[in-house]
């Protein structure tokens, strides 16, 4: 673990529930004296703290220092990701933040299942855990959107992954790219796509979803 995360890092007191931090206070048994770094995955600093005080319930810690310390992709890489089972999503997820992708739009395609919920407080706590794993120093920003229409609006210059002769890796500063759900797109879908560049991966095969985010994310920000 990197660091620890708190919403409210930076603050010279931080109160912090024991329970909800057991790792730390229970597993390690880290103890008063003993001293932390945590971010508030907002800026760009890592706060050092200070355990003063450990209770039943809480644990209080006193700021000792702070230092600006960033730790970012060198590329910004925006995903469109037509949305697909829950469970794969979140599975994957980790792979993207990791690799340093800065914004998911996902967008509910035609072919989507549209029982399909995204429980984002449960993704914001997996990107959370995957950051503090990796040092990742800004939260990755997500969105649902209700159309590809609307995704479209919202990003008029987003390229678009299917076959196509024109390869990802000839193409230049690739910084918004859409990925088609299952299934592909819908025929009233291809329309609307038809201003948008198009461009494809080197291999031939059709690569589930989640696969194919994972090889964009990488072919573009590795």
């Amino acid at each position: 673990m990197q660091f620890v995360y708190h919403s409210s890092a930076g603050i010279q007191t931080l109160s912090v529930d024991t329970r909800e931090y057991e790792h730390i206070f229970k597993v390690r048994r880290i103890g008063v004296g003993e001293k932390l770094h945590w971010r508030n995955l907002e800026d760009a600093f890592v706060y050092e703290y200070e355990i003063s005080q450990i209770g039943k319930k809480e644990a209080l810690l006193e700021l000792i220092g702070k230092k600006e310390l960033p730790l970012l992709p060198s590329k910004i890489l925006h995903v469109g990701w037509s949305i697909i089972d829950p469970k794969i999503i979140e599975k994957t997820l980790p792979m993207l933040n990791e690799l340093g992708v800065s914004k998911i739009s996902f967008v509910y395609a035609e072919f989507s299942q549209k029982g399909h919920k995204l429980d984002l407080e449960r993704i914001k706590r997996i990107l959370i855990n995957s950051s503090q794993q990796c040092g990742r120093s800004l939260l990755m920003h997500i969105e649902v959107l209700p159309t590809l229409q609307t995704y479209l609006e919202a990003y008029p210059k987003t390229h678009v992954l299917d076959f196509s002769e024109a390869k990802l890796s000839e193409c230049e500063a690739v910084t918004s790219i859409l990925i088609g759900p299952e299934g592909g797109f819908s025929k009233k879908e291809r329309t609307l796509l038809q201003k948008q560049s198009i461009v494809g991966l080197t291999c031939n095969t059709i690569l589930r979803s989640e696969t194919a985010v994972v090889a964009v994310a990488s072919k573009i920000l590795a």
